[in-house]
């Protein structure tokens, strides 16, 4: 069962989504829940149904002390590269955090210092702390709405199926169709792939 990382101080936990797709921004999310703030349903967004990361969206928006979502765009990933703009995503979602967090904890095993705020690095974080996992339930389903969205426009790609990750279906879709605006210039598109003009 995943638990509080500190509950006499306020920690924010921050994840991401999206950072091994083809399309569309990488989100990330930060989170600072309550010190009694209990979920049995909640867990690592990636093992959970659709079903159950949106109803516990509306759960962590409704009981968080705040939250915060954002997302970095194709043009900032493809100009800082992915694990930047990662990082980033995680920083302005922190921003915009009504409370100031004493402490940070990330999923992961990279971030940057943000404020002079402690912070620390946990892997596989989303499995072992609420907070971290509730920004995962929050980077992931923010996430999947823009893609559903933008698929009204591209549906040729099917991104309200596979959100822009490399699904042989998606990579047939762009062999076929090429490249869209919503498609990272920096990753490779294509197996075989050497350049493509855009």
């Amino acid at each position: 069962m995943l638990t509080s990382y500190n509950s006499k101080i306020f920690v924010a936990g921050t994840d991401e989504a999206g950072r091994g797709c083809l399309a569309g921004p990488v989100t990330a999310a930060a989170v600072i829940l309550p010190a009694n703030f209990r979920n049995k349903m909640l867990n690592d967004s990636k093992i959970l149904n659709l079903k159950i990361r949106n109803e516990l969206r509306g759960c962590i928006e409704g009981e968080a002390i705040c939250y915060g979502v954002a997302h970095v765009f194709m043009e900032e990933i493809d100009t800082i590269n992915i694990l930047n703009a990662s990082i980033l995503a995680m920083h302005r979602a922190i921003e915009k955090l009504a409370q100031a967090p004493q402490h940070i904890i990330v999923d992961g095993n990279r971030f940057k210092p943000f404020c002079d705020i402690p912070y620390e690095c946990i892997i596989k974080g989303d499995g072992k702390f609420l907070s971290i996992a509730a920004a995962s339930v929050l980077a992931k389903t923010y996430r999947d709405e823009y893609m559903e969205k933008i698929h009204e426009e591209f549906p040729m790609y099917n991104w309200k199926k596979n959100k822009g990750y490399p699904t042989r279906e998606h990579r047939e879709a762009i062999r076929e169709f090429g490249p869209t605006r919503f498609h990272r210039k920096s990753f490779k598109l294509l197996p075989e792939q050497l350049t493509i003009d855009f």
